[in-house]
Parts: C-alpha cells; structure tokens; sequence
C-alpha cells in the first residue's frame, strides 16, 4: 500500500488546486471535490497520505487539506483505529509540529489553527488517561522554537474552548479533562505566565536592536498568543492563580498596557479578570486595580490611544478600557452593597469617578453610551448614593449629558468631533439613528436617577439652559435659509440644541415633581419659567413644537398658582390654529402638523390631568373651542375632535348626568343626526351606494379628477373621530357617593353593586345600528364582484397602509423626516379614510363596553347583530382587517361582558368565531408550509416575492392575536403576559407590530400558577366551545411561529387540557391529536430554547394524565425516532403501576431523554455528521458501600423484636 501513498498523493494535489484555482470549470471544480470527499470518507491511505501533504514542501493550501484530512480521520475513525496506529498518528502529529513548520513570521495562521485542532482532538479523545505526558510534550515544544511556543498556546486556548466555554464533547469526558485541568491549573498557570514573561523580556529586550527586528517580532507573537491564551483561562480558573504571587499577574497586565504591540490583548486579559462572577468574597481582590497606581496606569494608557489621528487599533484599545472602568464599577457596587462582606468604598472614588466621566464626556457616542449603565448603577445603588463624593459629581454628569444628547454624529455628516468615530461604529444614518434612539432613552432613565439624587441642582441646570435657548437667536444653518425663509429644518443647529434641551428638561422636571415635597418645591423659579415660556413666540413650527413640550412638563407648577391657567389655554388654543402655509388640500408642513397634534394632546393633558383647575375656566375654553369648531377650514377632523375630547374631559368634573349629557348632545348631536339621516343610511346599504357616496368610484379613471366625495368622507370621519372620543372620554365619578348625586346611579345589580349610566349611551345607542350598517358594506367592499367591477387602483385603497406595512415589515426608516410631507392623491386619501374609519367603527364598539356596559350590553339582540355586521364576508376580509376586529373589538367586549351575558352574548359570538379562526389559520399556514421556492420567471410582478413575505408576516401576527384573545379569555395571572400584550396598538390607521417579537428570550419561563378565570371556566363548561378551545390552543403548537408556540405552550395548553379532563373524559381521538400536536410541536420548534423548555414540560404532564386512561399513546410515542424501547418499558411501567413514588425531576428528565429524537434541531445541525466520543475509564471509582447482611442484623435485634416479624 505505501507505493500507492506518493501516486495518491500526486491525485489530491491536483485536485485540491482545481479546486482553488479561480479559471477553473465549475464541472471540474465539482469533480475534485467529490474526489476529495470519497478520499476522506472511504480511503486507507488518509493518515499517511495527510501527513505526507502536510509536509512544510507543499504550499499552504495544499497542506491545509492534508491537515484536514488528519482531523477528519481523528473525529471519524478514531474508535475504529488501533492502539498502535493511534500511537503512530500522534507520534507522526508531534514530530511534523517540531520539524516540519515554517518561522513563525513565515507560517500561515490558518495552518497553526489547524495543527492546534488537530491535537486537541486527540487530547479530547485519549487525555490524560491514555495520553498522560501530553503537557510535557508540549512543554519540550516550547524548546524547540517561537513557533512552536506559538502553537503550544494555541493547542492550550483550544483545549479550554473546546472543554469550559463551548462544552462540545460528552459530559463524562469533558469532567475528566477539566478536573485534569484544575488539578494540574498550579503547574498549567505557571507555565503559561511563564512564557508571557520570557517573550515580553526578550521581546522589549530585542526591539531596540534593528539587527534582531525579526526575532523581536516573533517574541511579540509569542507574548500575544500568550496573552490570548490567558484570557481564555481567566474567566474560570480559581482565582487564587489569579492573585497569586501578590497579584503578579494583575500587575503584569497593567504594565503591559503601556506596550503598543501588546497593549490591546493585556486590556482584553484585565476585562476579563474584572468582569468574572461568582461569590462576592472571591472577588474582593480585584478592588487591588482600585489603587492610585493601577488607575493612573489605566487613565494613561486612555489618553495615549486618544490620539488626533483616528487608529481603528487605538480605537479598540479605547473600547476596551472603557469596558474595564466599567466592569470595576460594577464589581465596586456588587461588593459594596453586602453587609457581610464590609467592603468600604475606595478612598479614592472621586479618581474613578472622574475617569468615568472623561469616557462619558468623549467625542464618540459609541464610548459614551459605554458608560450609561454604569452611571445608572451607581446613581441606583443604595451605598454609593450617598456618597458624598458622587453627589459632587452630579452637576458635571448631567452638563456632560447636555453634549451627548444632542442628537449629531451622522457618519454621513462633518458637523461634530464624533462623526469620524461614528463612521467607524455604524454602516449608514439609519444605523447610527437606531443607536441614538436608544441611548438617548437610556440617558434619559440615567438623568433621572441623578435628579432623584439631586433635583434641585437637575433643575437649576435644565433652567438655564432652557432660559439661553429662549433668549438665544435662531440659526437655520446655512443650507436651509431661502430667500424670505428663516424656518428652522431637522439639521439646522437650533432645532438640534432645543430637541435636546427638551427632552433633557423633561427628564429633570419628571423627577422634580416626583421626589421633592409640594411644599419645597422651587415655585418662584418654576413660575417664573411658566411665564417665559407662555412669552416666547415663534412662527417656527418645529421650535413651537418643542416650546408646547416645555410648557407641558413645567403645567405641574400651576397647582401652586391657578392663575396661570387661562393664559396656558390660549397659548394652547392659539398652537392648535396655527396657520398653515399652502393649500391643506394638497400638501402640508410636517412641522406644522405636529404643532397642531402637539397642542392638541396638550390641551387633553391638561383637561385629564387638572380637570379641577380648568373647570372655573370651563366657559372661556368652552367658548373659544366653539368659536375654532365653527370655522370649517381653520381645522382638521382629527383637530376638531381633539378639542371635543378636551371639553368632554373637562365636563366630566361637573359630575352632574344632565350637564354632561347636554354638552355632548351639543358637541356631537349634529354629527348622529347627520349620520342617521335618511341619505346617510341609503349610502350605508350596499358597497356600491357607499363607494358612490364617498367618491371612491373616481379610482376607476386613470387621470386625477374633482373630488366630489371629499365633503362626505370629512363627514363621516368627523362623525366616527368624535364618538370615539366620546366613547373614551366621558364617564361618571369614580367616588360612589357623587356618583349617586350626579344622577349616575340607576339602580342595583343582584348582588347590590350599583349600575352606572354613560352620558354618551345615548347617543351612541341612536347611532349603533348605522356603526353597524357602516362595518357590514366596508366588509363588502371585498366582495370579489365589488373588487373585480371597481378596478386595480380601488383595490389597492383597500391595501394596508404603507406606515403600517413598513413597520410590520420592519423597513428601516429614514433618519431624519422630510420637512414636508408628500402631495396627496385621490388614492392616498380615500385609502386613509376607509383604514382609518374602520379603525375608528371597531374602537368605538369595542369601547362600549368598558365605557356603558349596562346600556351597552342591555342592547336586545346584540350578539346576533353584532355577527351579522362584524363578521360579514369574513372569508375575504384580509388578515390585518380581521386582526384588528380581534384586538381592538372582540378582546374589549368579550372581557368586559358582565357574566349574566355569558350565555346571550359571549357563546354565539366566541363559539362560531373559534371554529372559523381555526379553519382560517390552518388553510393559511398549509399554504405557507406547501411554498416553495420558485424562479423568478414565475412571478407575474415584481413585488411578488415581498408581498408573500408580507402575507406570512400577517399570518403570524394573527395567529398571535387568536393566541393573546383565548388566553386573555382563559387564564388569569397576577403578570398577565396576555394582557401585556393585548394594548391597543397595532391599528391599521396607526401602529402595527414590528417582528421584534421574534427575538425572544431564551431564558425559562418564570414559574407561577395559573389559574381560570371566570369567563375561562365558563366557555369550558360548553361542551362546543371547549372542544374548539381545545383545538386552537393546540395548533399553534404545529404552526411556524415561535411565539404563538411559546405563548400556547406555557400559559394556554395545559390548564385547558387540565379543565376539560376533569370535568368529562376526552374521546381517544382527541387525546391523541392533542398528545400528537404536542410532539409535532417538539419537532417544529425545538430548536429554540425558549419553546423546547414550555414544551417538553407540556409533553411530560400530557403524557402522564393522558396515558393511564388511553393506551393508544405508547402507539406514539414508539413512533419517536430513536426512542429506547426498553427505557419507554420502564417509564410506563413506573407511571401505570410504581412501586414507589419518584420525584418529579427525575421523572421528567427520564422522559425527555425518551422523546430527544423528536426535538427539533437548527439547520446547521440537522446534517451534521456526528461525532462519536468514546468515555475512558473513569479517573476516580466511586466507593460503593456493601449492603449489610440481613441475618447479621437481625440477629443484633432483641429476640422478641425479631419475633413480631417471623410468620
């Protein structure tokens, strides 16, 4: 065979170079490779014809594949070779290592990973049981040469890596060689340490001499790799190898970070020490890096890397050291907060303190943002708070806040030091924008925790800087200044600085009204600032904007001088008619818009929030708004029914029925009348009748024409916009007692809580049939016939909308806003008026029921009629439409229902509706499973592809919607996570879920008891709908959509099942499928930890409750791959009949074991080859005590004990 080794290796030669070469032919290059592979998989000649490719004559691709084809053998066939010729690999591995490298500043660095693979496979496989003198081996390798010495500290980081960090090797193995490892970590460390002081003499040694640069640069090599090596070990060794000697290492380290070439590696070594965890006490010695010598060294080494020439390497260092002041703060807070441990704050904190500003206040945002949780944690932590040396450092925290929160640094821009940095940290503006976003948040929480600390100097600080912002003069920068034009755009320096200042003043004054005392607040100074704010005027929409901001959050200080109201109003009121330029019809400012919806939800603030003090001022707001209601083009509809709602507010502290009842037959009576009317009603009939009415039907010309339906659509939305406030907006007092003089009060349920009126039930009864008509033709309008007769530009009115798409789709938005907003079309507005009515129709009815459930749910008939508007042509209405059905109109009225409607109204709307959604979502995700991928001739548009990405994005936001209704439905927790979900967000004229839910935690969900509620026991009960319940709970189990598994799994599944089992026995069929979801389940979701855990604990509890009962399911759980049939045998055989009672855990992870074939793996692993590795004998035995003989201990016993147990 050995003839064969030179001619084979002449083949792989040419092979591997066909292989590599760029010129040639993809049927060659495909050829060689199969050549290749056959050669690993099947020849004998891999081991000598891999050493012999690996001999330092070939060229480096070449001995990379001999090199792969060793390891290949070792992970492969290791089990089938010999003892001898496992010796002789080994033997031939060490000698090609001492002899047949190239220097260290020759050899390839992806040959010495290979060589260090390759040992350590070995090591994995025979160390130290049958491979004892392995680090003596690697000891005389280092004596060889640098390279050497090179690759021994590589072998050493991959053998850690491989064995603590990625665990990739059997458990019994990985124990033997780790506790080899902690055993032999004295002599193991040392050597390590000892190699890192040789190299770094020789190297500082040699460096100055050019005749010996190339030797100095290969002792470089070694020290880095040695370093390398080391910060690989020092995250888990004890840490008395750390500290021993008096903290040799440490100080090395320290030492080492003055050293250019090494100083990066030595930082990355101290983060890691510095950032270890464990017990507290442990790590009491790491306050030595607390020292003036150690700090000084650190800080020193920060400004040398702060250099005016921008090094990504210095950049690094700059990162890296920042992290380390950072995790010392963390470390210093973690040990300063237990009592036992008496660690005192160091002497000298105010040193740290200050390097950790100087991070903070430094050009790149990505270093500042650094230092961000650190701040947090200190300003938050009960010791240090109160340190007086930290309170001194507020005042220059929060000015160096001030910079930092100025939202510059674009890498795409010049006008801040931090763009260089921002340029090497981010890809694009949209990236650094997202950055930004964040950590303005995070400053933001930072700002506050420091305010709460010192508000009063938070305060003094956001004055002046909100008084220079008044006082100062506008700067629209050069590039956005036109002739006549001094308006301020998003890149003009003041709209920056009051952007800032705002939201920095928010944050202090949030804090201010929060911790300091009423009676110590500084009012004159607060005052004071109302009235220069109230005097500031502007024309400037965006600064106006950011004026409003400052007026709301200084509003607190007018509990202290209710004089100050009317003029806050006016200022309001004068904001929400701000002029706008140009045609409204066509286009507007963005700016402008904002103005006006700034003070708009200014004015609600203030009507909710101090309702007290605007009611004796109640007839000049009532006057005023009447006044601005009155001039139809001074407002949008959206403004009108702001300023209603603010009335409606501020009525509601008159807590009088009658009052507010005829402010809102004054404010909305004329829109229901309008709405009920004879013309009205006819458009409401059909789709045909509505699309005319609403002047839909000019989408069917190509050329924009006169928009005859404009008048209607500002109607009807005016209508809906205004009973939607009323619904949110108007209520009864919350005290009982001035309730029932108010005239609330109407009588008293059997169980004598009182029922209440709703002055807008009225109204809205009058109006309900009409809401009603109008849900009942916009589901129409997806009739096939409508859609086919109307044309394409109609049906894409009846689209999403684009905002909503793009958020669902997570399109990065742009990062800065177009100061105006684009030209409407005809298509644009009528496609925002139907998304935006039948948000506002759905909201309306599912506020009823909070708002008046006893007019409300008192309507006759209501559930019928109900489905026979809402749900009207269901099948073509799409997914976002139906989601929003479910979450802002089914989710409201199926929770608030009292329970005597249970059976009237809640079982014939949720029974059909179950059965529906789940025919609906099955047919959807079979259509999404059977898609395949298709070439691009096969799609008929260009736009094919995103759209059917964007159907399955619905599909799954629905599927989670259907899981969040039944759990909301179904379970009560004291943290509903069902319910933490279910806001109203995701409307489709406003917000839709982003897939941010996606990234899901991994972590366990957390333990806590689940209970029915009410309604919950209720629908299972019904023999229909639990069966239906049942159903759909389980099926999200099988769909491909991780959070509906997780969600089903954890919280819907089992105590349904739970319910239903004890009430009847379920039929073996439904066991089965619910038993069958389950592992189908595992098989689709496995991969992913956050589902596997809910539901293998699902499977465990379905199997032992369901299995004594039906037999039927060993039949399934013999059909897991891989299953042990033995081990089933045993597991049933305890379950059905145990001798005596094993615990939970132990019984649990039996059972896992039994279905771990069936747990679904991620794709890279799904076709894997496995490797096999054989356990050693066992390093230590465990003593096993003999079982005492029975006759000897009887005999022990008093004879008439002995006698009780004779027969």
């Amino acid at each position: 065979m050995d003839e064969q080794v030179p001619a084979l290796c002449e083949q792989l030669v040419r092979a591997v170079t066909v292989m590599l070469e760029p010129e040639s032919r993809q049927e060659y290059r495909l050829e060689a490779l199969k050549f290749c592979e056959e050669f690993k998989e099947r020849s004998p000649l891999c081991v000598p014809c891999g050493l012999q490719l690996s001999n330092r004559s070939h060229s480096p691709c070449v001995r990379h594949f001999g090199l792969h084809v060793l390891e290949h053998v070792i992970k492969f066939r290791w089990n089938d070779m010999s003892r001898e010729e496992k010796v002789c690999l080994k033997d031939s591995v060490m000698d090609l290592i001492s002899h047949g490298m190239h220097p260290i500043l020759e050899e390839e660095s992806h040959i010495k990973d290979m060589m260090a693979r390759i040992v350590v496979e070995m090591a994995k496989r025979e160390w130290p049981q049958h491979w004892p003198d392995l680090l003596n081996e690697l000891d005389s390798l280092t004596r060889v040469g640098e390279a050497q010495t090179e690759l021994v500290m590589f072998i050493l980081l991959r053998l850690a890596e491989d064995v603590v960090t990625f665990q990739n090797l059997p458990t019994q193995r990985r124990r033997d060689i780790q506790t080899t490892m902690t055993q032999k970590m004295d002599v193991l460390f040392a050597f390590m340490l000892n190699i890192l002081q040789q190299s770094v003499q020789q190297y500082q040694h040699l460096k100055t001499d050019p005749a010996n640069s190339v030797k100095a640069q290969g002792m470089c090599r070694v020290a880095v790799a040695s370093l390398k090596t080391l910060a690989g070990y020092i995250d888990w060794v004890a840490i008395t190898h750390i500290m021993a000697d008096n903290c040799k290492l440490l100080g090395m380290l320290c030492v080492l970070l003055s050293e250019p070439e090494l100083q990066l590696e030595a930082a990355e070594c101290l983060l890691i020490a510095v950032s270890r965890k464990g017990k507290l006490e442990d790590r009491i010695p790491l306050l030595i890096l607390f020292g003036d010598e150690a700090i000084e060294y650190i800080l020193s080494v920060a400004q040398m890397a702060d250099t005016e020439t921008l090094e990504e390497k210095r950049y690094i260092l700059l990162k890296r050291i920042c992290q380390l002041i950072c995790t010392l703060g963390t470390q210093i807070c973690a040990l300063t907060q237990s009592p036992d441990l008496k660690v005192n704050v160091p002497g000298n904190f105010n040193k740290y303190l200050e390097t950790l500003l100087s991070f903070t206040r430094h050009a790149s945002q990505f270093l500042t943002s650094s230092t961000i949780l650190t701040w947090g944690t200190i300003f938050r932590h009960e010791v240090l708070s109160r340190h007086p040396q930290l309170l001194a450092a507020i005042p220059d925290f929060l000015r160096s806040s001030m910079v930092s929160i100025v939202r510059v640094g674009f890498p795409s821009k010049d006008n801040s030091p931090s763009c260089k940095y921002s340029r090497m940290d981010y890809e694009s503006d949209e990236d650094f924008n997202g950055f930004f976003n964040s950590f303005r948040a995070l400053m933001g929480g930072v700002v506050r925790a420091a305010c709460y600390l010192d508000p009063h100097t938070g305060f003094c600080i956001a004055k002046e800087w909100l008084q220079f912002q008044l006082s100062a003069p506008l700067d629209p920068g050069p590039h956005n200044a036109q002739p006549g034009d001094a308006l301020c755009s998003p890149t003009s320096t003041s709209f920056l600085q009051w952007e800032a200042m705002t939201f920095f003043c928010e944050c202090v004054t949030s804090q201010l009204f929060r911790v300091v005392p009423k009676e110590e607040l500084p009012v004159a100074e607060g005052i004071g600032l109302l009235q220069q704010v109230l005097s500031y005027e502007t024309m400037d929409p965006l600064i106006l904007s950011f004026v409003l901001t400052n007026l709301s959050s200084l509003m607190p200080f007018i509990t202290c001088l209710s004089s100050y109201v009317p003029p806050v109003l006016s200022k309001l009121l004068d904001a929400i008619s701000f002029p706008l330029s140009g045609d409204m019809k066509v286009s507007k400012s963005r700016g402008e818009m904002n103005v006006r919806r700034h003070a708009n939800s200014s004015l609600i603030k203030v009507c909710r929030d101090y309702p007290e003090l605007v009611q004796p001022h109640f007839e000049q707001l009532h006057a005023r708004v009447t006044a601005l209601l009155g001039e139809e083009q001074l407002l949008t509809q959206m403004g009108k029914c702001a300023l209603m709602e603010a009335l409606i507010l501020a009525s509601n502290q008159f807590k009088s029925y009658d009052r507010q009842q005829v402010l809102l037959e004054e404010l909305i009576g004329p829109l229901v009348s309008g709405c009920v009317s004879e013309k009205t009603q006819r458009a409401f009939s059909g789709p045909d009748e509505f699309i005319y009415f609403v002047g839909a039907d000019i989408l069917m010309h190509q050329q924009e024409e006169e928009d005859r339906g404009a008048p209607s659509r500002s109607q009807l939305s005016l209508c809906t916009f205004a009973l939607l406030g009323m619904v949110k907006r108007s209520q009864w007092p919350t005290d009982p007692e001035e309730a029932k003089a108010g005239g609330f009060v109407i009588g008293y349920s059997a169980s004598g809580a009182p029922l209440l009126r709703n002055p807008g039930a009225r109204l809205l009864l009058k109006v309900l049939d009409s809401l009603l008509a109008l849900i009942r033709t916009m589901n129409n309008l997806y009739l096939p016939e409508v859609m086919g007769k109307m044309g394409d530009t109609f049906c894409k009115s009846l689209n999403m909308l684009a905002m909503d798409r793009k958020l669902l789709m997570g399109t990065s938005q742009s990062a800065i806003e177009d100061c105006d907003l684009p030209a409407k079309t005809n298509l644009s507005r009528i496609q925002f008026f139907f998304a935006s009515l039948f948000d506002n129709c759905c909201q309306i009815l599912g506020h009823c029921g909070p708002s008046m459930p006893h007019e409300f749910y008192s309507v006759p008939d209501l559930a019928s009629r109900l489905l026979s508007s809402v749900f009207t042509n269901a099948d073509n209405v799409p997914d976002y439409r139906l989601r929003l059905i479910l979450r802002v109109l089914v989710k409201p009225l199926i929770l608030s229902c009292p329970a005597e409607k249970y059976e009237s109204l809640v079982c014939p709307i949720l029974g059909p509706l179950i059965i529906y959604l789940y025919q609906r979502l099955s047919q959807k995700w079979l259509s999404i499973n059977q898609r395949t991928v298709v070439s691009e001739e096969d799609y008929t548009e260009e736009d094919s592809e995103c759209q059917e990405v964007l159907e399955e994005q619905l599909v799954r936001q629905l599927t989670r919607e259907v899981v969040d209704l039944i759990g909301s439905c179904c379970i009560a927790r004291k943290s509903n996570d069902f319910c933490a979900s279910g806001a109203d967000v995701g409307h489709s004229a406003g917000q839709a879920d982003g897939d941010e839910e996606e990234m899901m935690t991994t972590e366990a969900v957390a333990p806590g008891p689940i209970e029915l509620t009410e309604l919950g026991q209720f629908l299972l009960a019904n023999e229909e709908i639990s069966t239906s319940l049942l159903v759909i709970s389980f099926s999200p189990l099988v769909w491909k959509d991780t959070m509906a598994c997780q969600k089903a799994a954890s919280h819907l599944c089992w105590p349904l099942l739970k319910q239903v089992m004890s009430a009847s026995p379920l039929p073996a069929d439904a066991a089965l499928c619910v038993f069958s979801n389950i592992l189908c389940g595992l098989q689709t979701h496995g991969q992913h930890e956050s589902c596997k855990f809910p539901l293998v604990q699902l499977s465990f509890q379905t199997y032992e409750a369901l299995r004594p009962q039906y037999p039927e399911l060993r039949g399934l759980m013999e059909q897991v791959p891989d299953v042990p049939r033995d081990s089933l045998e045993q597991f049933d055989a305890k379950l059905l009949a145990p001798p005596q009672k094993v615990g939970e855990k132990k019984r649990r992870e039996h059972f896992k074991k039994l279905i771990a074939g069936c747990i679904g793996k991620p794709l890279g692993e799904q076709f894997r080859k496995e490797v096999h590795i054989r356990n050693l004998p066992a390093l230590f035995k465990k003593k096993t005590k003999s079982a005492p003989d029975s006759d000897s201990v009887l005999s022990s016993c008093d004879s008439s004990l002995v006698a009780l147990f004779q027969p």
